[in-house]
């Protein structure tokens, strides 16, 4: 007879539950593992210099021979943009629908790793059979096209994993939201359900994307003779094949502007999810061979990042496009939690340029609302509730909405990321936390730079430093040449001049000081000096520069 104890799936989020991005969990049944999604998130703003942020997965590295295969619910950043890092220690075979795959594969081209990595397309409606995992691909709406929940079969039972999503009926491109199938295995009976918190304050229901489509139309009908700029998420295939619509309705020719755009435009296109009329799309280049009032232009750039397309129009650095008077610019997205200050900085930049700017009403979310997210809860009824995907106020709400539609409160999980979640038929609770956390990529370095770095930049950042110079003499230490104070970051030195003689006194004075007492000792010297420098600055400036004694001996 076996034991029953040792018949639990075990859930392991590895990240995704603090914030917006890093999504990755491990879903693990005895000697089996399966990862959902291998996302990255966008680094904060007190994380200097830093690029990115991937998830640390020292977990699969530590299991690797367990590990069965990534599978990818759908082709946004924060789902698979860690792929390229983490296949390097975890290679392992990736499982996806075929947009997602495609856009996976184009980020593997560019860092060399297709042709060690398996990848395999599912479609909806198909499984994949991992070790003693079953995962079934169903289809739902989202603001990328292939969008999928899972629904992950163990023998300890079932778990829904909505990925993001939607409810659209009237999608786009492809069909509804297969709510018939959650209703099916809910019939069945689900051990628990993993569900989308972005939305979950929002009352009421999301709009579906083809409202967007009427509002280009009426914006495309009221501009009719000046050029319009828009400016969208890349990846929203859908809300480009609407502009391309109302350009083509309105005889207008467009240009895509911005790399990770074109890129997925061009996977977009090669795979058959975007239907362009023919000689609608031009180059960048012939722009200048048609009158602006049969031209749109869209771009990268609505969140405010300053390297993206928009942004270097508005602050006149992109080499093919300059804003002028009369444009139409259209910011066909919401800034995400964080970004309302860039974006804002670039409205203003494109309205002093004399652009018609038009934030209001030209997008509808990705994400599912609260009457949406009752639906799939009651389709499911999962015994267990596990809200994912958002920062902890957002999935606190959906704890509520679980709690309102009469799930006991002792069943909803507010999980952290490292947790080890068991939970079977009889019962479910976190025993257990393994390493988790975030990674920084700074460059090409890959969690070289810690706390420690982070800590010393904002040190630089705010307070400057100060290099002081001296030479000793070999066994006497006598005092050869300087103290020489070099600074950067901490005042203008030409207008500080006394201030710097009184330093180099205090450093003179703190060096006598170490021959009277007869330390010979670099290590004491240097702290002294260290020391003594910095009370004195603080005393003078309120301000604590980083200090850098450095001997050389002769």
């Amino acid at each position: 007879m076996k034991n029953l104890n040792n018949s639990k799936l075990k859930i392991i989020p590895l990240g995704g539950l603090e914030q917006i991005g890093l999504n990755i969990t491990a879903f693990q049944f005895e000697d089996s593992i399966i990862v959902v999604d291998c996302g990255l998130a966008f680094p904060e703003d007190d994380m200097l210099g830093i690029d990115l942020v991937i998830p640390d997965v020292t977990y699969l590295k530590n299991n690797i021979s367990k590990v069965k295969g990534f599978i990818i619910t759908h082709g946004h950043e924060d789902h698979i943009g860690a792929l390229p890092y983490i296949l390097r220690d975890v290679n392992v075979p990736i499982y996806a629908t075929k947009l997602t795959i495609g856009i996976i594969e184009r980020k593997l081209k560019e860092h060399n790793l297709l042709k060690n990595t398996k990848r395999k397309v599912v479609k909806h409606g198909q499984s994949i059979n991992l070790g003693a995992f079953r995962i079934e691909f169903i289809k739902t709406n989202h603001s990328i096209a292939d969008a999928s929940a899972l629904a992950i079969y163990s023998p300890a039972g079932t778990v829904i994993h909505t990925g993001d999503f939607k409810v659209d009926y009237t999608p786009v491109f492809g069909d509804a939201i297969d709510l018939q199938r959650f209703g099916e295995i809910g019939k069945k009976g689900v051990l628990a359900l993993m569900c989308d918190s972005t939305n979950a304050e929002r009352p009421g229901f999301t709009m579906s994307e083809r409202t967007v489509g009427k509002t280009f139309d009426n914006i495309f009908s009221e501009h009719r003779n000046t050029r319009i700029i828009i400016a969208t998420f890349a990846s929203n295939v859908d809300r480009v094949q609407q502009i391309i619509n109302s350009a083509y309705k309105y005889g207008r020719k467009v240009v895509v502007e911005g790399r990770s755009m074109v890129n997925i435009i061009s996977t977009a296109l090669e795979l058959g999810y975007i239907n362009i009329p023919e000689n609608t799309l031009i180059e960048i280049e012939q722009m200048k061979n048609y009158p602006d009032e049969q031209m749109v232009l869209i771009t990268t750039g609505s969140q405010g990042e300053s390297m993206a397309a928009l942004s270097r129009m508005a602050s006149d650095v992109h080499r093919k496009v300059s804003i002028k008077p009369g444009d139409t610019v259209i910011f066909s997205s919401n800034p995400i939690p964080g970004n309302e200050k860039a974006v804002s900085k670039v409205i203003n930049e494109l309205s002093m340029k004399g652009a018609d700017v038009i934030f209001q009403d030209a997008h509808v979310s990705g994400h599912a609302c609260q009457e949406e997210i009752k639906l799939i809860y009651s389709l499911v009824h999962p015994k267990y509730a596990l809200p994912v995907h958002g920062e902890y106020r957002h999935r606190k709400a959906q704890a509520a909405i679980a709690e309102s539609l009469g799930i006991p409160k002792d069943r909803i999980f507010m999980l952290h990321s490292g947790d080890v979640f068991e939970v079977n038929g009889e019962s479910g609770a976190v025993v257990d936390h393994v390493q988790a956390g975030a990674i920084l990529v700074d460059g090409l370095g890959v969690g070289d730079v810690g706390n420690i770095v982070l800590r010393d930049r904002q040190h630089l950042a705010e307070d400057g430093i100060l290099i002081v110079v001296l030479t000793l003499e070999k066994y006497s230490n006598q005092v050869l040449a300087g103290p020489d104070i070099v600074s950067r970051g901490f005042v203008y030195v030409r207008e500080s001049e006394s201030l710097m003689d009184e330093a180099r006194h205090v450093v003179e004075h703190a060096l006598d000081e170490c021959m009277e007492r007869r330390i010979s000792d670099w290590g004491k010297i240097k702290n002294i000096i260290k020391d003594s420098l910095s009370d004195f600055l603080w005393k003078k400036t309120k301000r604590n520069p980083m200090i850098l004694p450095i001997i050389m001996e002769v």
